[in-house]
């Protein structure tokens, strides 16, 4: 007979946190921390919860394949944790999540600043009962300067940050003007970094040849975020002084780096380098543009890119996509479709990678407030593949309040402690 085989330990099996946030930037956050084995508990509030649980539509569909209630727009960033309902308002919703932070690695909360001094949950209250506790703190703008006290927004960040100035076409050209990015950016790097450093302060708490054995406090903030992330025009301003602008899907250091019309639609070519550029004119039947001075080099390529559109803009739509994919596909030069999000999740490698995951809604899986009752929730998995420690996929996004009773009996409180503090709407 063959042994058994124990399943893989998950990296952050045995860390407990406890998330007091909400939207998108914390909950991307924690969903990470999740998706590696932490015991995450998202704390909510009764009866409405999350704010993204009524973001809709699109709405989930219930067994029936009717909508419900619960917007599909919770499911992105809350999977792998549970469900429980406190009212922290209320002295027996205070007196539960201080007793949880107790016990927890890690606080997670995206209130304004200063905002849960008043419950007795910010980090001084808890660090006091809990020295070795790692608080994360997500706001719009920091925990100190002239903005501190304001809320902050993923698009009003990225209107600020500069994003909106170089996304989108030209002032002048056809759909010119600033343009946010089709996805909150500004709020899932939050929430990338937000979780980087919250490993970082796990290790330097738990670190078995230099660890302090103490908590830590963590400062992010969108706006920080999103000027971080400006990465090379963040560095080309630096060096220059000289503010880049907008120039819809050029690159401007590298060329031809962007989309083409084609015969029967537009293919993306991102040639970054001088061999790259001379396989595709290779294959073309243009080689010689490979030799002359205006292209030879990708500086070059940028300086002249007017004269080098000139000659691939008409040659680019004499194929139809796939014929000029089919044509670059052995030639290690860069090209693709643009496709639709229906499109991406029809991909053959996006399929093979399994990237899109149904996850089964347990049999108490039901909406605590609605009563609506899901089988599978869609997601998307996680892109990080660890040999050793890999992703868990645990629980499907949770009902609004499915794990009340069960963490609070994990606690000690029985039945009727659990009852008597739903009388009072503390839960």
């Amino acid at each position: 007979m063959n042994a058994s085989v124990a399943p893989p330990k998950a990296a952050l099996a045995g860390i407990k946190v406890l998330d007091l946030s909400r939207v998108l930037a914390g909950p991307w956050a924690t969903q990470m921390l999740a998706d590696l084995g932490a015991d995450v508990i998202k704390v909510e509030r009764p009866v409405a919860g999350d704010d993204t649980r009524h973001w809709g539509p699109p709405f989930l569909k219930d067994e029936a394949g009717n909508d419900t209630r619960e917007a599909s727009y919770f499911t992105a960033c809350n999977r792998n944790k549970r469900s429980i309902t406190v009212d922290m308002a209320h002295p027996e919703g205070q007196a539960l999540l201080r007793r949880m932070a107790q016990e927890a690695d890690v606080v997670v909360e995206n209130f304004k600043v200063g905002g849960l001094a008043q419950y007795g949950l910010d980090y001084d209250s808890l660090k006091a009962l809990n020295p070795k506790l790692i608080y994360c703190s997500i706001t719009g703008f920091g925990q100190d300067g002239p903005y501190a006290e304001r809320a902050g927004y993923d698009l009003m960040v990225q209107a600020m940050c500069g994003l909106m100035s170089i996304t989108g076409h030209a002032d002048g050209e056809p759909g010119g003007g600033p343009l946010k990015v089709g996805v909150a950016v500004v709020d899932v790097f939050t929430g990338l970094y937000a979780s980087n450093a919250i490993l970082a302060a796990l290790n330097a708490r738990d670190n078995a040849r230099c660890g302090t054995g103490q908590g830590q406090y963590i400062d992010m903030a969108l706006l920080d975020v999103g000027m971080a992330v400006l990465a090379n025009q963040a560095a080309g301003y630096l060096a220059t002084d000289k503010a880049p602008g907008r120039a819809g899907n050029i690159h401007p250091s590298l060329a031809p780096y962007q989309d083409f019309q084609t015969s029967d639609g537009n293919v993306l070519l991102a040639i970054g380098n001088d061999g790259q550029f001379a396989r595709f004119c290779a294959a073309v039947g243009q080689p010689a543009w490979a030799q002359d001075a205006r292209f030879a080099t990708n500086t070059a390529r940028v300086q002249h890119r007017s004269e080098l559109l000139a000659l691939m803009v008409p040659l680019m739509q004499t194929r139809a996509t796939q014929a000029w994919i089919a044509l670059f596909e052995d030639k290690a030069v860069p090209c693709g479709p643009i496709n639709t999000v229906a499109q991406a999740f029809d991909d053959p490698q996006v399929k093979a990678r399994g990237i899109r995951m149904e996850l089964a809604c347990d049999s108490t899986q039901t909406n605590a407030e609605t009563g609506s009752k899901r089988a599978t929730i869609a997601t998307v998995a996680s892109p990080m593949r660890l040999s050793a420690t890999p992703v868990t996929y645990r629980h499907a996004p949770p009902a609004l309040g499915q794990h009340t009773d069960a963490v609070l009996a994990e606690m000690g409180l029985g039945r009727e402690q659990i009852a008597a503090l739903r009388a009072q709407h503390a839960i």
